[in-house]
């Protein structure tokens, strides 16, 4: 494009290079490491339960109760919202670079911290618990609109998309490992500490050394963050950033010809000659322009994040109903996690992994609308199978399995990803950061929603069936129809979601037609071999 600025345009038409892959490994086990270590509660809320809340006359072992539970699987979600806000918002003001370390920080420390969670009660570890997670979950939060603005400022625009997936997919394999690692200590720890089932011998069902394995799993999580701080920190500041944000087009300049192997010549004066009429957040202009936009990738991410976390943290408990995991009275603590992280490592092999990738393999081919939209549409169809015939699965649990392994097929080969692409592609630089955060955020309000409210909806109708300490609800029956419906939902929401497959970013944003368009600012030379 005539009017596309020179430097830009060298990253839009950059073949795939190395660089390419550096940049989704570094931002990819960002991602990695939050689905590690927010996916990675719902394997260890039974073992608290054991250890911490143990009643001796109970004919079931202990449970976490209602309130504890909402908390420890929800304050991260709490966390993660409150920083997708705050490190959009700052990452759009100080540089995507500038903050992108920092989030890797607090998710070493404060996982490291969780497994170290003290207390001389039940309830303050729980507090400590709590208190950490939400910090963790802060940092989490942080990477969303980071690494997803990294990307699609650093890809070229025939693979955009496909690259800002296979940073999402890393996710895929975040929940996979953290059911890998599980296996594993659960394993280890059940060979090393034989002891009876709970209906054998009550108080000696949970060995002492049980405790050790939640802290573990949690532990682990920052290895990964860890060993890539150094690369993300070596990262330069996006072109797009430097020269449309920050406007020194001798740095941006400098910055892509060390990536791109090009020589790429500033030309200053132009800089500042372009783009000085702006518009905020809040501005008449912003809302004209992109207020539809931003409504379609909220309610889009919204929607679908109460379907997945729904179903995503609570599959325990759904396994459980129908059948598959055996009853926690008849297993030992460590045979329990062990039997948990099992179905659910399955799932995210059969379902969840490959869902991830496909969306990688096809999204430069259907693009991001139909993706989504087919997404939405098989998500209703298998969640109203599931629900519909509900008795029927209880006595075919493979079946139920396999149903519910595609509802994640589509959920990630579908919206799951599309919701995390499409706000990094469709706003201006000088905002892309804080609108993909406004997302994001919209998205985690979905996932407390799915989180804190399936909790309670999914309890049984009937008084003798229900959890401890709760009331009874409608059923995982009727609490899968709900999920169906909004998922029908997020099929009408997904009209207001642009196409932007192939195209430029500034092309897609307007950002060319500015001041009466972008004027080019840079020569591009090859580097004399």
């Amino acid at each position: 494009m005539a009017n596309q600025l020179g430097v830009l345009n060298g990253l839009d038409a950059a073949k795939t290079q190395w660089y390419h892959f550096t940049a989704i490994v570094i931002a990819g086990m960002g991602f990695f490491t939050d689905a590690y270590d927010l996916f990675s509660i719902s394997l260890i809320t039974k073992l608290l339960g054991r250890i911490y809340y143990f009643e001796p006359l109970s004919e079931k072992p202990g449970t976490l109760p209602p309130r504890i539970a909402a908390a420890v699987n929800g304050v991260a979600f709490c966390g993660t919202l409150a920083g997708q806000l705050f490190f959009g918002w700052l990452g759009d003001k100080l540089g995507r670079k500038r903050v992108y370390g920092l989030t890797l920080m607090l998710m070493v420390i404060c996982s490291i911290a969780s497994g170290l969670s003290f207390g001389t009660s039940p309830q303050g570890v729980m507090a400590t618990l709590c208190f950490f997670r939400f910090w963790l979950g802060f940092g989490i939060g942080g990477d969303y609109p980071l690494s997803a603005t990294i990307m699609s400022e650093y890809a070229n625009k025939k693979t955009r998309g496909a690259f800002i997936a296979a940073v999402f997919a890393m996710q895929g394999l975040g929940i996979l490992t953290g059911g890998i690692v599980a296996l594993i200590v659960s394993a280890a720890f059940d060979h090393a500490y034989k002891v009876h089932p709970y209906n054998v011998d009550r108080e000696h069902s949970t060995a002492p050394e049980a405790d050790y394995i939640w802290r573990i799993i949690l532990m682990f999580g920052a290895l990964p963050a860890l060993l890539t701080y150094y690369w993300r920190m070596k990262m330069p500041e996006t072109a797009r950033y430097t020269a449309l944000v920050a406007r020194n087009a001798k740095q941006a300049a400098a910055d892509m010809s060390k990536v791109l192997q090009v020589d790429l010549n500033a030309e200053q004066e132009k800089v500042d000659k372009i783009g000085t009429k702006q518009f905020g957040l809040f501005s008449k202009e912003f809302a004209q322009r992109h207020g539809l936009h931003l409504l379609g990738t909220t309610s889009t991410w919204f929607l679908l994040d109460i379907a997945f976390y729904s179903s995503n943290l609570f599959q325990k408990d759904i396994f459980s109903a129908i059948g598959w995991l055996p009853k926690a009275e008849t297993m030992t603590a460590t045979k329990e996690v062990y039997e948990i992280a099992k179905a659910q490592t399955l799932i995210a092999l059969c379902g969840t992994v490959p869902g991830y990738w496909f969306t990688v393999a096809f999204i430069e081919h259907l693009g991001r609308f139909v993706i989504q939209l087919m997404g939405f549409f098989f998500m209703s169809v298998f969640m109203f199978a599931l629900a519909i015939p509900y008795p029927h699965w209880k006595t075919h649990n493979t079946g139920f399995v396999i149903m519910y392994s595609l509802t994640f097929f589509f959920a990630n080969f579908g919206p799951n990803a599309t919701t995390f692409i499409v706000p990094a592609e469709i706003f201006p630089a000088r905002l892309r950061s804080t609108c993909h955060g406004i997302s994001a955020a919209a998205g985690k309000a979905g996932a407390i929603v799915g989180s804190f409210g399936f909790l309670y909806a999914a309890q049984s109708t009937h008084h003798d069936k229900v959890d401890k300490g709760y009331h009874t609800g409608i059923g995982v029956k009727n609490a899968l129809i709900v999920l169906g419906a909004v998922n029908c939902l997020g099929m009408l929401f997904t009209l207001l979601v642009p196409e932007t497959m192939g195209r430029s970013l500034e092309d897609i944003t307007g950002e060319n037609e500015e001041d009466n368009g972008y004027q080019q600012r840079f020569s591009v030379e090859k580097v004399p071999v």
